[in-house]
């Protein structure tokens, strides 16, 4: 039975909630986002419109997802009431106490996923270590495990490059997990996991022990947002050359776009310049500038995300047979985490993809210096 100081800490730490993840605010966001899908040209751009509704889908989830814990706590604090006048029991006391939490702490680590790649889908690769046709066998064994965890968690999972083994298993694959914050939740895997069993593939029926190394990557979201300054366009107009007649020669169509760019995260400056004589007219000249500034700006967003990519890869452990992050002791009945020190006794479960709260334990003590 749950006591009082409990309740309590439950009760303070779904206000501390709110607070953090400024429930408030994004109510209100919610409604001027939802205003903005109402529109009648909302759909000429699809992309446009999709990206929109992501939006609104991601600040919903977060809402919904605080409402929940509010409900569930209170019913804990209306058992807890029912309790004292006996209608009902301890168990559905603490049965509640155990949902509530639960919900609570899904929301609590969620929000510790706070930098721009835990948001993305992921790219999650598994190789098979030295040791032949049993290494294989255990890399084939992670590929479920990660298959099964992201249909337990409702991700949408491709399995791609995948290299059969010589008798048995994989070499290798990639699987591709797409959803929200996908890359936070997994990024946490990296590293080599350790198989200890008797080998069905030892015909002395030894104990032999396995390797296979995870690592993640986030997935780039094709959606970059490109936002222009009108301050910092100024344009020169100029005479096009060339052939289309008199015309072309004597009015001012050529049109040259200067923008005056500056890196949000560096704050280095560049002139970036554009000229555009496709056209005759000088207006359809001026929006084929934009067109060209736009693709200019968005490359650099994207090759901006990409170096990021390639610092974490870079960043990332070099993966040695000696630097194993978990070991899945099939005899002992025993999988344990070696930089947590979390373990479970369930190794089935575990390799049925139930490796949740492996993640949990590993974000709550390295969240905030994973990325």
């Amino acid at each position: 039975m749950i006591t009082l100081e409990q309740l309590k800490d439950i009760k303070e730490r779904v206000l501390a909630l709110r607070r953090y993840l400024d429930i408030d605010a994004k109510r209100i966001e919610l409604e001027e986002e939802q205003l903005r899908t109402q529109a009648p040209d909302f759909w000429d751009d699809p992309k446009l419109a999709q990206a929109q509704m992501k939006e609104v889908k991601a600040i919903e989830s977060w809402i919904k997802s605080y409402e929940e814990s509010v409900t569930l706590t209170e019913e804990l604090e209306l058992a807890f009431d029912f309790y004292k006048d006996e209608l009902v029991s301890e168990e559905d006391v603490d049965a509640a106490y155990a949902k509530a939490m639960s919900s609570i702490e899904d929301l609590e680590l969620k929000n510790m996923l706070r930098q721009e790649a835990d948001q993305l889908g992921c790219i999650l690769k598994i190789n098979s270590g030295a040791g032949g046709t049993e290494s294989q066998d255990w890399a084939s064994m992670l590929m479920r495990l990660y298959l099964r965890w992201a249909e337990h968690n409702g991700y949408k999972a491709t399995l791609s490059n995948i290299q059969e083994g010589d008798e048995a298993g994989i070499k290798t694959c990639t699987i591709q997990v797409e959803g929200d914050f996908a890359y936070g939740y997994l990024k946490g895997e990296n590293g080599v996991h350790r198989l200890v069993r008797v080998s069905p593939y030892n015909a002395q029926g030894k104990r032999m022990t396995s390797f296979a190394s995870i690592f993640v990557t986030p997935l780039v979201d094709e959606s970059i947002e490109v936002t222009l300054d009108p301050a910092a366009m100024s344009w020169d107009l100029f005479r096009s050359g060339g052939a289309g007649g008199q015309n072309v020669n004597k009015v001012e169509t050529g049109v040259r776009l200067r923008y005056q760019y500056k890196d949000p995260d560096t704050g280095e400056e560049e002139e970036i310049l554009v000229e555009n004589t496709e056209s005759r007219s000088q207006l359809d000249n001026r929006e084929n500038a934009i067109r060209l500034l736009r693709s200019i700006l968005y490359e650099k967003e994207l090759n901006k995300r990409l170096a990021a990519l390639r610092k974490i890869e870079d960043g990332k452990k070099k993966i040695e047979w000696g630097s194993q992050i978990r070991s899945y002791v099939f005899d002992d009945r025993r999988v344990k985490d070696h930089r947590t020190n979390y373990q479970v006794s369930d190794v089935n479960a575990v390799m049925d993809g139930e490796i949740n709260e492996f993640i949990k334990a590993y974000l709550m003590e390295f969240g905030s210096e994973a990325n």
